[in-house]
């Protein structure tokens, strides 16, 4: 919400080139407590002047020599600060008024002035102004607070490969078709895959020795969505020797909770360890 403290204070520019109108407007805003007024009879100078002291609000009367109000709008639209155009147009020309709105401005004030009117639309203008740009502002907050966030995520993102491929023999990724996208540690050396390339990406291709119910078990929890934590494996060699490993994974998602894949870690069980 916009308090009255907050409309008071709001910058204001009257651009008239008749100085009894300019003193009028001046008069009544001073007396309802604005403390942000100022103006100019020199139409040419207004788009200068809204880029070095961005108005809340601007007073602009349409029938002026050297440039009218059209002109002083359209030369305000090159202001790449802020693209919202903060005017009401002064007119004693009931034609205008259309034309006017159309070409930007926000709203219009009929000659000879209705002062209760004319107080009640440069209140109301200049809450909706004011308003606009509060919201702006907390657009671009939002937008930092995402940006830094984001950078937060992809850090502790890194944090967590680096601790859980220092904590274990490897660690993996596979998409949601479970093609491995990122294998790191001796993983294929030491379970004995080999390696397919389709595409780009690496899927692995299981060896003689696993044990079918492991197997099994696993592809019912990646078919169920649901993490794994310190799964056992059992692959049996030739000559009797059997090798165990200790494997834990969970699901990943995007932002729109659609599956991506699986990653995790897993070690080599040795005996007497």
């Amino acid at each position: 919400m916009i308090d009255t403290t907050e409309i008071l204070q709001a910058k204001i520019l009257i651009v008239d080139d008749q100085e009894s109108n300019v003193q009028l407007l001046e008069q009544l805003l001073h007396s309802a407590g604005y403390t942000g007024v100022t103006s100019t009879m020199a139409p040419e100078e207004v788009a200068a002047l809204h880029s070095q002291n961005a108005y809340d609000l601007i007073l602009l009367d349409l029938q002026m020599p050297v440039m009218d109000g059209f002109q002083v709008m359209e030369s305000l639209k090159t202001n790449t600060v802020d693209a919202y155009l903060p005017v009401i147009v002064l007119t004693a020309q009931p034609g205008h008024k259309l034309r006017a709105l159309q070409a930007g401005a926000k709203d219009f004030v009929s000659k000879p002035f209705d002062l209760v009117e004319v107080k009640t639309r440069i209140h109301n203008m200049l809450e909706v102004r004011l308003l606009y740009k509060k919201l702006a502002d907390f657009n671009k907050v939002l937008e930092q607070t995402v940006l830094e966030r984001t950078a937060e995520l992809r850090e502790s993102e890194a944090r967590y490969r680096s601790l859980t491929e220092l904590a274990s023999d490897w660690y993996w990724e596979q998409d949601e078709n479970g093609n491995f996208t990122k294998v790191s540690g001796p993983v294929l050396e030491m379970l004995g895959l080999q390696v397919e390339t389709v595409q780009g990406v690496s899927k692995v291709v299981e060896g003689d020795g696993w044990d079918a119910a492991d197997r099994e078990a696993l592809r019912a929890t990646i078919a169920a969505r649901e993490p794994f934590l310190d799964l056992i494996f059992h692959r049996h060699l030739p000559g009797g020797k059997e090798q165990q490993y200790r494997v834990s994974g969970e699901p990943m998602f995007s932002r729109s909770s659609r599956f991506l894949g699986y990653r995790g870690i897993g070690v080599e069980i040795v005996a007497g360890v």
